[in-house]
């Protein structure tokens, strides 16, 4: 039991690891769909077919990380351009 939490351990370390180089969109479709993967295989384990729900909760949790991704851009130019009203004086 041990040996396998260290794995896991392991396998979570390089793959976070692995996200370092990554844009902002890149990591949030990434953990939109390591999240929807997890959620989906837990779901699809209870309801008989885990590979299966791991496939379409990826896929579930690859859109919400796009759609969190495109809310957040917006919020930043939002943001933005209040920055360069504030700044021209409007």
């Amino acid at each position: 039991m041990r040996a396998q939490h260290t794995a896991a351990a392991l396998v979570l370390a390089l793959a976070l690891g692995g996200c370092a180089s990554m844009t902002d969109t890149e990591r949030r479709a990434a953990g939109g769909t390591a999240m929807g993967a997890a959620g989906g295989a837990a779901l699809g384990a209870i309801a008989g077919n885990a590979g299966m729900g791991a496939a379409i909760g990826a896929g579930v949790g690859l859109l919400g990380g796009i759609i969190y991704d495109q809310h957040e851009k917006s919020k930043t130019e939002a943001y933005d351009q209040g920055v360069r009203d504030g700044r021209s004086g409007r």
